[in-house]
């Protein structure tokens, strides 16, 4: 059962697969694969508007997810290695979690960057309708985290306070004040937490609806990309503030995200600012959005 007390809401037998013919199918796996279905349309919704080769986009899609998913996983590993290097055989186990969401933005940026060169087309023209697709994707994704029970925050008793099964999440997840205040209802002892992952799901619905709107109104490539990286990059230095399962830098109290946040809303600033400057003095050719 998961709850929302002061929402008033109960979700009652919530469980994190289903059992087809004898093997279990996790909801995480499932909401993963939705969420890059719905990144894939509107990445070549937004290509078809600005008249680009909707190809390019499934060849991308075919070979860029692999990556992407490939990218998360190392990157959570890598950041986790302390507990990997003893368990070498959960490094390609998936199933459970444990794919860090920015390894996967910063590959798929990486391979969107290799891909544009070999097929000699715009990188920020292609950049611009990837982001529209990740955002949406990580919007619909981060509610695997609510199956799979992780990816919450503090303990907390405000409006959106959200009670587990302390059984139901992993061990190094439950912090000193969550189990301070570990309630026992009907016989199961419950934790109250931050659902940082509905809070980072909205976020991300949000910005998603801002790039999709302001689409057709860019004023040069790159410009949707450096918004995108930007607003999800403030937006995740907060919630990660908020989360107990940080993936940290050695054995310091520096969260990743925090700085790889911090590093890409720079880069956006930095990379609006300096076209901004180059469309108010008329060096961009607007002609030059469309394929």
């Amino acid at each position: 059962m998961i709850q929302f007390p002061h929402l008033h809401i109960t979700l009652s037998g919530v469980g994190n697969h289903i059992t087809v013919l004898g093997f279990k199918i996790a909801f995480y796996g499932m909401i993963i694969g939705l969420g890059i279905l719905a990144g894939i349309l509107f990445a070549c919704f937004t290509a078809k508007i600005t008249g680009q080769k909707i190809d390019n986009y499934i060849d991308l899609a075919l070979y860029g997810i692999i990556v992407s998913i490939l990218g998360a996983r190392a990157y959570y590993v890598i950041f986790s290695w302390s507990y990997y290097s003893k368990h070498p055989k959960e490094i390609l186990d998936i199933r459970g979690g444990g794919l860090a969401i920015y390894g996967g933005v910063l590959t798929a940026i990486l391979f969107v960057i290799i891909y544009s060169k070999l097929k000699k087309v715009s990188t920020l023209m292609l950049m611009d309708s990837v982001a529209v697709g990740l955002v949406v994707g990580q919007a619909i994704g981060r509610w695997g985290n609510f199956f799979n029970r992780e990816a919450f925050g503090e303990y907390t008793n405000g409006l959106f306070a959200m009670r587990l099964p302390i059984n139901d999440v992993r061990f190094s997840d439950v912090t000193p004040l969550m189990d301070k205040h570990v309630q026992v209802i009907k016989g199961v002892s419950y934790i109250q937490v931050t659902p940082t992952f509905l809070f980072e799901s909205i976020g991300c619905l949000c910005i998603f609806l801002f790039l999709i709107f302001y689409f057709k109104h860019k004023k040069f490539n790159g410009e949707i990309f450096f918004y995108y990286i930007g607003l999800y990059g403030v937006l995740r230095f907060f919630i990660e503030r908020l989360r107990t399962d940080q993936l940290r830098i050695g054995n310091t109290k520096i969260a990743v995200s925090e700085v790889v946040a911090v590093c890409l809303v720079i880069v956006a600033i930095i990379g609006l600012a300096l076209n901004y400057r180059d469309v108010l003095k008329g060096k961009v050719n607007k002609s030059n959005i469309k394929e």
